[in-house]
Parts: C-alpha cells; sequence; structure tokens
C-alpha cells in the first residue's frame, strides 16, 4: 500500500511543480498547438504550448522507479519496516506502452510545429508506430514467463478475468498471432479514444486520471485477493498485481499534477504526446489486469466520443447528411452554445458514472464468486 502511495506522490508532486517551467521552454522554443481552421471558436488556443504529455510520462516514470527506490533505501537503513519488491515485468510492459506511444506522438506534435499545420504524422505512419511497438509488447507479455512458468498475458478474451473463450482454439501459433491482432486492436482503439477526447481544456486528463484511479483499485484488490493469498473460487491469477497498481497510481498522480496547468483556462496542451501514450497504458493495463473488455465500461467516455466520430463520418457518406454539428461530441456542444467549462464537468461526471459502473461490475463478479 505505501509504496502505490508514494508513486502517487511522488508523480503528481513532480507533474505540479515541473510543469510550469516546462511550460517556459516551450514558449521560448515557440512549440505553439496549431487550430484547425474549422475551429474558429479554439483560435484563441493558437500558439498555445504543447507537448504537455512529455511531463506526464516523466512524472509518472519517476514517480514509480522512486517509490521502489525510497522503499529500498527505507527498508536498507531500518527506517521503516518495509520490504522492497522487486520491478516487475508487468509494470515495465505498462511503461514501455506510456513511453513507447508517447515517442510516436511526440513525432506527431513536432511534425506539426515544424511545419507549421494542424496535421502532424499521417494515420498510416500512427498505425505502423503503434503497430510495431505492440508487436514487441505483446510478444514480450504472452511468452515471456516468471518462476512459477505463468506470463503477464494470456490468449484468452477476457472481461472482469479471464473468459472461457481464448484465442489459442486454433493451436499456440495461431493463437499468438490472434493475441497480436487483438492486442493492437486494443491499443490502437485505446490510444485513439484519449487522442480524440482531448479536445478541450483538461477533459481527456481528467477522465484519464479517473480510469487509472480505477485501474490502482482493481490490481490492488487482485493482489489482496490474488490465488497465493487467498486461494479459493474466486482468487485472481494476476502476475505482479501489485506493482501494476503502482504503476497505475504513478500515471493517475502525474495526470492529476497535470491537470493544475491543463484545466480551463489551459496553460499547456498534452497534445498527441499524452493522449496517444495515455490511452495505450490503459490498455496495456486492461490486458495485464485481464480485464480487457471492462475497458470499454470504465472508459466509457472515451468510447461514447470515439463512436460519434464514427456515427457521424458514416452517416455522411451514407446519406450526405451530419448528425452532429461537429464531431467529436464535445464541439457538437460548443456549436450549441454550451461553454467549455460547462461540457468539461458535464463530461467529468459522465467519466465518473462509468467508471462507477466498471468498479461496480468487478466487484459484483467477485461477490458472485464467493
Amino acid at each position: 500500500m505505501i509504496d502505490v502511495m508514494l508513486a502517487a506522490g511522488i508523480s503528481m508532486t513532480l507533474a505540479l511543480l515541473c510543469t510550469p517551467a516546462f511550460i517556459r521552454f516551450l514558449v521560448r522554443r515557440r512549440y505553439g498547438q496549431f487550430i484547425r481552421d474549422d475551429l474558429t471558436h479554439h483560435h484563441v488556443k493558437r500558439g498555445k504550448p504543447t507537448m504537455g504529455g512529455a511531463v506526464i510520462i516523466g512524472a509518472a516514470l519517476a514517480g514509480y522507479f522512486g517509490s521502489h527506490l525510497l522503499l529500498l533505501l527505507l527498508g536498507a537503513t531500518g527506517s521503516l519496516d518495509v520490504e522492497a519488491r522487486p520491478i516487475s515485468l508487468s509494470a515495465l510492459l505498462v511503461l514501455f506502452l506510456l513511453t513507447g506511444l508517447g515517442l510516436i506522438g511526440f513525432f506527431d506534435d513536432y511534425t506539426k510545429i515544424s511545419k507549421e499545420r494542424s496535421l502532424g504524422l499521417t494515420s498510416g505512419q500512427k498505425l505502423v508506430g503503434q503497430a510495431a511497438v505492440t508487436v514487441v509488447f505483446a510478444l514480450a507479455a504472452l511468452l515471456v514467463k516468471d518462476d512459477d512458468g505463468r506470463s503477464p498475458a494470456s490468449t484468452a478474451i477476457s472481461f472482469v478475468r479471464d473468459t472461457p473463450l481464448d484465442l489459442a482454439f486454433a493451436g499456440p501459433v495461431l493463437g499468438v498471432l490472434l493475441f497480436l491482432l487483438w492486442s493492437n486492436l486494443l491499443i490502437t482503439g485505446a490510444s485513439n479514444g484519449v487522442n480524440i477526447t482531448d479536445g478541450l481544456d483538461g477533459l481527456a486528463t481528467g477522465a484519464s486520471t479517473m480510469v487509472f484511479g480505477a485501474y490502482t483499485v482493481i490490481a490492488m484488490w487482485q493482489a489482496s485477493q490474488s490465488c497465493a493469498v487467498e486461494p479459493g473460487v474466486g482468487c485472481y491469477r494476476i502476475s505482479d498485481p501489485l506493482d501494476l497498481a503502482v504503476v497505475s497510481a504513478a500515471i493517475a498522480g502525474a495526470c492529476f499534477g497535470f491537470l493544475w496547468w491543463n484545466a480551463s483556462p489551459a496553460q499547456i496542451i498534452m497534445g498527441d504526446t499524452g493522449s496517444l501514450s495515455l490511452g495505450a497504458a490503459l490498455a496495456g493495463m486492461a490486458i495485464l489486469t485481464h480485464t480487457q473488455l471492462l475497458l470499454v465500461v470504465l472508459g466509457g467516455l472515451f468510447v461514447i466520443i470515439t463512436f460519434s466520430v464514427i456515427i457521424q463520418v458514416i452517416s455522411f457518406k451514407l446519406t450526405g447528411r451530419r448528425v452532429f454539428r461537429m464531431a467529436p461530441l464535445h464541439h457538437h456542444f460548443e456549436l450549441l452554445g454550451w461553454a467549455e467549462v460547462t461540457i468539461v464537468a458535464r463530461f467529468w461526471i459522465i467519466a465518473g458514472i462509468c467508471v462507477a459502473a466498471g468498479l461496480g461490475l468487478f466487484y459484483a463478479e467477485w461477490l458472485a464468486n464467493l
């Protein structure tokens, strides 16, 4: 428990205190956001410092590794009766997704800045980069095993735990290939979902904080009810659940600290550096806690906003008419005259309801197994 609190505290403090210095650095380098011409009501944000996701990533990494180092030092000096836990493969895999997709987002943001346009990397370039990172993650998560012969991921499709639907039904080789495709779908979908949601000050940051907070709770519960601690019908066979809680808490804390500067009126924008990395890390948490489909509920706000874009595109291609005044959904409400702060606050409420529903489903399933 103490390592979870340390990780969140360190990352939140660093994000809160270091963001102003990063803003000044970006202003000096003139690294500002470019806005689409059709978003006339957002032209006031043109030139606002972007790539703030670098702060979130850096603070999260410092929070995770800093908590491990502090516990090691406190335990070695006898200042606190704690046992330092080793850094786990599961946590490293989530951090790999966070930094890997963050790097792709950085190149996207930098392309926008250097070429002075609102479009960065092409969709094809993004997909190739996302696929490359996903393949490394998925292969390591599925094929690298611990001393007990257990790997962090499973070929079984999971909801609140693994279901009988196993991708290895046609053999181990085909199972690995299907898992690679499934992981790519989850990671690409989640990263693009957060990316689409990141259109108003603080919207994606606040919603991400809630979902990572939920995954911290889920991983801690899985650790307390693991089959190694509480064997039984409802126990969880998850690799390194407590360390997954530490990394999730570190990311949640980093988002929370960054939100101070990203809330309306934002002094900095996370950019694709932040949105792509956060979405990928959420998918990584879902895969490694074996709650893949539960992410659809926990991240319901991201799903709703993503589907608003899909509906808009399908409707326009089939009928020539638009369902919404503008997609994604939050821009529709802007054109209806809602204030940006009002939209963000109400969408945060929706995000909170989705998180509560997801946690309720997770706990209800455990109660059903008692």
